[in-house]
């Protein structure tokens, strides 16, 4: 009996044009991440995509027949305070047909990678509890928890 093998390798790259690709590939991932927001508009895409202060990260796998398809997304803020320009991590989503594959990490590296390039003084996200694997992920990429009180006020 022999195994089928199939290579895939990853890539992560900062969207900079929103297509029809796009666009579907976040109706199909939005829905995996929230169940109360509704997926991006292009015009949506296109504010994050054209806004100086943030950066729309996408992950492709590239397979054995060169095909591309976009398997995940982070969106990584940044904000200038009194002490200094922070990052801020949001919105990650890793397709489920490509969890365990090294998207969620390449995601996360490629935004430690650009906050570093700017300067930042650091990058902070929150995770819910209930996303283990996504926490020891955040773990093993050095992330530290932060005792702190979040608070949030709906509008």
């Amino acid at each position: 009996m022999s195994d089928t093998v199939i290579k895939v390798s990853i890539s992560v790259r900062a969207a900079t044009e929103v297509d029809d690709g796009l666009v579907e590939a976040f109706s199909r991932l939005i829905p995996q991440l929230s169940s109360s927001s509704p997926p991006p508009t292009a015009a949506e895409l296109l504010s994050i995509i054209d806004n100086p202060n943030s950066v729309l990260f996408i992950a492709e796998l590239d397979g054995d027949d060169d095909v591309r398809s976009v398997v995940g997304s982070l969106t990584l803020a940044f904000y200038r305070i009194p002490t200094g320009l922070k990052a801020w991590i949001e919105d990650v989503v890793v397709d489920e047909s490509a969890r365990g594959l090294g998207v969620g990490e390449a995601l996360n590296l490629a935004a430690i990678d650009e906050s570093r390039q700017r300067g930042a003084k650091n990058v902070s996200l929150t995770s819910r509890s209930s996303r283990e694997a996504a926490n020891r992920l955040y773990q093993r990429l050095g992330f530290e928890p932060y005792e702190t009180n979040l608070y949030r006020f709906g509008l």
